[in-house]
């Protein structure tokens, strides 16, 4: 790769150690006072410098979208597409809901995702799961898949209503039982037909 300057460097560095204590990467802003870089402005243009040498990628229609293409040892990199109800169900924004544009990019231990393909990250709206250990904020990694056992949390798309929910998924005779790991919330029932599985919870980043 191309040398970088010592303003680059710096950032580098500042986006590696940011990413290993957030498991997100930097503003552009947060590099800019992180590096004590007087204005985002001159931050941007590093960035972009950065990138046309090859050390890193970045969406720049996507806030925290920075990717290190120097990859650490033992990361891998997750798209966080967007938030996933775990009360009551939220509308899916979109007919391709799954291969939009990611919000963020997280840098997962390899450890959590075993070697999984196709893992995406959603951020967790409600308390419906908190039996589950899984709370309002929380980040679940999912694996994409369209088919689930019983007993397995999974995110899922309810056709005739457009909507889509977090909760474990269990098949009763002619129809489909979406439990909640909450005690106080009712389960949602629907037909085979009238649901999707859009994936499965393979791990969870908690928020502190």
């Amino acid at each position: 790769m191309k040398t970088v300057s010592d303003v680059q460097k710096r950032i580098l560095d500042f986006i590696t150690s940011f990413i290993d204590g957030n498991g997100y990467s930097p503003s552009v802003r947060e590099i800019a006072k992180g590096c004590r870089i007087n204005s985002s402005t001159v931050a941007q243009y590093h960035l972009n410098r950065l990138e046309d040498k090859g050390y890193i990628r970045r969406n720049r229609d996507v806030s925290r979208s920075v990717v290190l293409l120097k990859k650490r040892l033992g990361y891998l990199s997750v798209p966080l597409l967007g938030t996933i109800a775990a009360g009551n169900p939220i509308p899916v924004p979109d007919d391709d809901k799954w291969v939009q544009v990611p919000d963020e990019v997280l840098e997962i231990p390899e450890d959590i995702i075993s070697g999984r393909k196709n893992v995406y990250a959603l951020r967790v709206k409600g308390t419906s799961m908190i039996d589950s250990f899984i709370d309002d904020g929380d980040i679940v990694l999912m694996q994409y898949v369209n088919v689930a056992d019983d007993g397995s949390m999974v995110a899922a798309w309810i056709k005739d209503k457009q909507e889509v929910t977090l909760k474990k998924i269990y098949r009763e005779r002619d129809r489909i039982r979406l439990q909640p790991a909450n005690s106080q919330m009712k389960p949602i029932y629907c037909n085979e037909d009238d649901l999707e599985v859009q994936g499965k919870v393979v791990g969870v980043i908690r928020k502190l």
